[in-house]
């Protein structure tokens, strides 16, 4: 097994590591353990950059220690980059992180060492495959933070575990432990802590060892298919990101980013 080495310089935020930890194998982990995972922007980046140049026929992501992802580092939004500039500070660097795993030809599994919350949850369904530590806790915090989520994000998770289970994650915001993602759909297996990344690294070289052909094509169907499921008239979706935009500049969305901050429970207002 190789040792772990930064995917690419993080410039003082987190990290992506990288490293090999079998042929055909490439394991990439997030690094941030001051901030329980948080995707801030040098590890979006690093996704962003670093993905598109593997060739391994099988991508592991997972967290550090006992860490997977707290979810988008929304304690970076300053009181000053609200409403507009807050939306691009979100959406698209995590967009373009999302995009670069998703677009990954190959077959990819994250392995869930720790919570999985809000965008590292998204990050996680944008896997082919999840698996879990029994010990962690699952959760879409952002009817606490006063945010609309993503049309495309809410996707994903209508496509993996159906609407009703959906509504429920979303519209009640508690968390869920690891057996009960399973029974949802939303993670394929639960693991012992102590086993999680070697039952990871045993799937990845399961998938590695398919026919690359097969493992593409087959990939890119699945794809389509769900694209084509999930196709919105032009109308719909400008109403949906309209939606997303308005809740940026709303107070509701100011009270619960600085609540989170100030771990308290917020106040919320109706605008």
């Amino acid at each position: 097994m190789s040792s772990s080495s930064p995917a690419t310089e993080a410039g003082g935020g987190g990290r992506l590591l990288f490293d090999e930890p079998a042929p055909g194998v490439v394991r990439l982990t997030i690094s941030n353990p001051g901030k329980r995972g948080a995707l801030d922007h040098p590890i979006l980046d690093a996704f962003a950059s670093t993905v598109p140049q593997l060739d391994a026929r099988a991508l592991i992501i997972t967290g550090e220690q006992s860490t997977f992802s707290a979810g988008y580092d929304i304690g970076d939004l300053p009181e000053s980059v609200f409403a507009d500039e807050a939306e691009r500070l979100v959406a698209h660097p995590f967009a373009a992180a999302l995009d670069a795993i998703e677009d990954y030809p190959y077959p990819t599994v994250a392995a869930l060492n720790g919570h999985a919350i809000g965008g590292g949850l998204e990050l996680a369904l944008a896997c082919d495959l999840r698996i879990a530590a029994s010990t962690i806790a699952i959760g879409m915090p952002p009817g606490r933070l006063g945010l609309v989520y993503s049309h495309t994000g809410i996707r994903k998770f209508i496509d993996t575990i159906g609407a009703p289970r959906t509504r429920e994650l979303f519209l009640v915001a508690r968390r869920i432990d690891a057996r009960t993602a399973r029974d949802w759909g939303l993670v394929n297996a639960v693991a012992e802590p102590g086993r999680l990344a070697e039952e990871a690294l045993q799937l990845a070289e399961e998938m590695a060892a398919n026919a690359p052909l097969a493992q593409r094509g087959n990939k890119r169907v699945i794809r389509a298919v769900l694209d084509a499921q999930a196709a919105l008239g032009p109308t719909v979706e400008r109403e949906l990101i309209e939606l997303r935009r308005g809740c940026f500049s709303s107070e509701d969305f100011r009270e619960g980013v600085r609540a989170f901050a100030e771990k308290r429970p917020p106040q919320w207002r109706g605008r």
